[in-house]
């Protein structure tokens, strides 16, 4: 099965590069650094290259996550170097905001697909002592190639859904020989460990997520307090993190309760992917909404007009700020069957959150904070609208929701210490 699976990445890697050649019509990222897909990297440095530990963080998400372990890592290893890898030009983007302050410390670059000969490429041209996947990421050829070279694989911040146990295990013994190949798996809950131990991995320790341990950026609160006075009083509402689908849903259902919501209501719409900014900006002209996008505020002396009845986020690394601003958060990817994003940032700034019924990607923390008293969920884009209206007329049931949200944060704190103590010592 392996073979064939490394075959049929041959035979469609042409169509891959095509992908990556048209996906840069929108986003000229993915037309750079091919080189580094096809396991290239120029010539090796000195010898005396420091200890190289090398996290691979697929996109934006994953690496927002990774930076209290790569902060971990960096301070306790103080000669080392971290590889940063990623899948996306928009995680590649994050890395860079997030860990540019430490110089040649952190290295970036792209993953090379998972064939035997440019993983092996890879490898001799870093020469990582450890291989760090966060959350999901299992490589068949990569975790062979490691093994093969003698270096361990682990599995941080893991997570892995039912939905994607099922699909992980139509592709049998693959997987299991993928999965025991590694060589310790720091689970987020007891529910993620049980699953991660059907596709074979052997040492499985739960260790809570990561993500709880993200400390917020004074940069960005300092950005969200000049545009919350760009803002004004007015209460925002913030949907953050939406998906294809669901914005046409959210407008539509703002349009209907209006007559339910305060009178100067603001609408502040974040999609995940900023490719889709210009084309959620004609959703909203479409529908005959006043709308101001994040990008000109950034002139001096701007602010949001009156008469704006929707503020487009169209900006990178800027979530943090949007979350500081806001009244109220709704978590995108979860009305639609995508499995919701990462409820713990707002949590962590002391907002209430509004969930939909789909948040399988994060079912745990998002029950655990429902069950605090944290957030809500809702069953549709109306209901988003109604309870969005309740809240936002009721100030002290959204304090009560904020604290039982920060108390939910605070309280599972911890996974990255606890990741740390399992790692193998690296010397």
């Amino acid at each position: 099965m392996r073979i064939f699976y490394t075959f049929m990445w041959w035979l469609a890697l042409p169509l891959v590069l095509g992908r990556l050649w048209w996906r840069g019509r929108k986003e000229p990222g993915y037309r750079e650094h091919w080189g580094e897909r096809l396991g290239f990297y120029g010539p090796r440095a000195a010898n005396d290259e420091p200890m190289t530990i090398w996290v691979h963080a697929v996109s934006v998400g994953e690496t927002r996550a990774a930076e209290p372990l790569l902060d971990a890592l960096l301070k306790k290893y103080p000669q080392a170097r971290i590889v940063l890898t990623c899948m996306t030009p928009t995680g590649r983007a994050t890395g860079k905001s997030l860990f540019g302050k430490h110089g040649a410390r952190v290295v970036q670059s792209f993953l090379p697909y998972d064939m035997p000969l440019l993983v092996g490429r890879f490898i001799r041209h870093f020469e990582p002592r450890v291989c760090i996947l966060m959350e999901t990421e299992v490589w068949p050829n990569l975790i062979l190639q490691c093994q093969r070279d003698q270096v361990p694989v682990v599995l941080a911040n893991a997570r892995l859904s039912e939905r994607s146990l099922g699909k992980a295990l139509r592709f049998g013994k693959m997987i299991r020989d993928a999965a025991q190949g590694i060589s310790l798996v720091a689970a987020q809950t007891e529910a993620d460990a049980l699953r991660i131990r059907q596709l074979g991995a052997a040492n499985v320790s739960v260790t809570g997520s990561i993500k709880f341990d993200v400390m917020i950026p004074q940069a960005a609160l300092d950005t969200g307090a000049v545009l919350r006075r760009q803002v004004g009083s007015r209460p925002v509402f913030l949907c953050a993190s939406t998906r294809e689908g669901e914005e046409g849903m959210i407008l539509e259902a703002f349009q209907a309760a209006r007559a339910e919501m305060p009178q100067d209501v603001l609408l502040l719409l974040v999609p995940r992917h900023p490719q889709r900014f210009d084309e959620v900006a004609a959703m909203v002209a479409e529908r005959g909404l006043a709308l101001q996008r994040r990008s000109e505020l950034k002139a001096p002396g701007a602010s949001v007009a009156a008469q704006t009845e929707v503020l487009l986020g169209d900006s990178m690394g800027e979530m943090f700020a949007y979350y500081s601003v806001c009244d109220l958060a709704f978590i995108g990817g979860s009305l639609q069957p995508l499995g919701g994003q990462n409820l713990i940032e707002p949590a962590a700034l002391g907002k209430p959150v509004i969930v939909g019924e789909h948040t399988f990607n994060f079912a745990q923390a998002t029950e655990d904070c429902l069950q605090q008293g944290g957030a809500v969920r809702v069953h549709s884009s109306d209901g988003l609208m109604h309870q969005a209206a309740i809240l936002l007329a009721d100030s002290q049931s959204r304090a009560a929701m904020g604290a039982h949200a920060l108390t939910f944060a605070n309280t599972h704190r911890g996974a990255t210490a606890r990741t740390i103590a399992l790692l193998p010592e690296l010397k």
